[in-house]
């Protein structure tokens, strides 16, 4: 007997369900790429036009993902992208890449799901799979997500039964902009359903794109797997961060520690200090854990504490580059600081959540005139916190030496460090970029 789920899995499996991806942002994008190379036909959503524009004008708005990736996509039969979302009932599988931000007092921000979900469900029909992406607190998928999309199905829900008509899973993104050594199609995907079908049904999908997927046995353990991967590195940064600060104290250069603990070939992994956390996931996804296990009457402490250290960061920074100036008999007010880097982090011009942003307000509000040099991020953006309204300014020998400090927050490799370290009065380096001149510079060089 043919069901829903033995129809949508024949065409999963001879590349003729078609895929609606939902979002083409750092997620959504690569991943649209990567089910077309492997065969599906994809139909991508977005609500912003200019990204639909670009895509048509074969210009990749993602720069570290490269033109190639988006001209693939244009100019083949099977990809269409649009702003229509009244068209999502032509998709077979809808897959969902929307961000999840924090509101303003660091509580999970989960509206882009319930909208996005809704717009699912006006168009919602038998033989559909909807795949949440974006990253979460547990049972959303199964509490929100899904009762949801079955709300604005209306008088249709009623003859559509989850697990047996409609469908619904959970697959953690696991994107790192800028990272050479895995693709999307070579990151292990971990694949979740609210019911077994759903996690066969989207293993399949996956399967045509990506290398290897792992199914867990449930959407809430996929949800929990990626909160851990990333509250992993929170704390282990917040760990070197406070050494970072110890270390300072006691003049030791706590970079070098790293690089000898990291002679140890077991029991230990190499974290590296920084000015604050960025990134979409780093700096937002901890949060989410904590707030659901307040639903529990349970706290987070751990995560919590290593959250207030990471957020700290940007203030201790500020603080060593104001003691910095008055060892040079300067104040931070009045004083002209040039910030190298506005990414969240190297050869990427992706600045979600970058601590740059906090670093230059910081430093504005202490009474200094701030510039900023990002060779890939030529203006600023308006974002969650921050609008600076600020354009990135050219550097060479005369410009260096008219600032009274050179803030180095992002150390992108095409930085001329040889010309800042041989013109600059100061420089507060946070990212160990001026260890090659360390020698030269002396007093002129501070970490922070």
């Amino acid at each position: 007997m043919t069901t829903p789920a033995s129809i949508l899995l024949s065409r999963i499996e001879r590349c003729e369900a078609r895929i609606g991806v939902i979002g083409l942002g750092y997620v959504g994008l690569p991943l649209a790429h990567a089910l077309h190379q492997g065969g599906l036909p994809v139909l991508g959503f977005d609500i912003d036009q200019s990204k639909i524009d670009a895509i048509a004008a074969g210009r990749n708005y993602l720069q570290h993902l490269g033109n190639d990736l988006v001209t693939t996509l244009r100019d083949s039969a099977r990809f269409e992208a649009t702003t229509d979302f009244a068209r999502l009932g032509e998709a077979d599988v809808i897959i969902i890449c929307v961000p999840t931000p924090l509101g303003r007092h660091s509580e999970p921000d989960i509206s882009y799901i319930i909208d996005t979900a809704k717009a699912i469900g006006r168009t919602l029909r038998a033989g559909q799979l909807v795949i949440l992406e974006s990253t979460t607190y547990p049972r959303t998928t199964r509490d929100d997500m899904m009762p949801a999309i079955m709300a604005a199905a209306g008088d249709r829900a009623q003859s559509l039964k989850v697990g047996r008509d409609v469908f619904g899973a959970f697959s953690p993104e696991r994107e790192d902009p800028g990272r050479k050594s895995h693709s999307t199609s070579s990151i292990p995907k971990l694949v979740g359903g609210l019911d077994a079908m759903s996690t066969e049904l989207a293993s399949a999908v996956y399967r045509k794109g990506v290398t290897t997927v792992v199914s867990v046995s449930s959407a809430e353990v996929a949800e929990s797997a990626k909160l851990l991967e990333n509250i992993f590195r929170a704390v282990n940064i917040a760990l070197v961060n406070e050494l970072k600060i110890v270390l300072d104290a006691m003049d030791i250069d706590v970079w070098e520690v790293v690089r000898a603990a990291s002679t140890k070939p077991f029991g230990f992994m190499p974290f590296y200090p920084g000015p604050g956390l960025g990134g979409h996931c780093i700096p937002i996804d901890p949060f989410y854990l904590t707030w659901k296990a307040k639903e529990y009457g349970l706290s987070t402490r751990f995560i919590e504490l290593a959250g207030e250290v990471n957020t700290s960061m940007p203030h201790y920074v500020i603080d060593r580059l104001a003691a910095a100036l008055n060892d040079h008999s300067k104040s931070v007010k009045g004083s002209r600081i040039l910030v190298i880097g506005l990414a969240y982090k190297a050869e990427i011009d992706d600045v979600r959540e970058s601590p740059s942003f906090e670093l230059i307000e910081l430093c504005q509000n202490r009474g200094a005139h701030v510039d900023y040099h990002d060779p890939l991020v030529p203006t600023t953006r308006a974002g969650r916190k921050h609008d600076l309204q600020m354009s990135s300014v050219a550097v060479d020998a005369a410009s260096i030496a008219s600032y009274d400090c050179v803030l180095i927050s992002t150390a992108h490799s095409s930085i001329d460090y040889a010309a800042i370290a041989q013109h600059a009065k100061l420089v507060v380096d946070t990212r160990d970029a001026m260890r090659a001149f360390e020698s030269s510079m002396g007093t002129r060089l501070v970490r922070a």
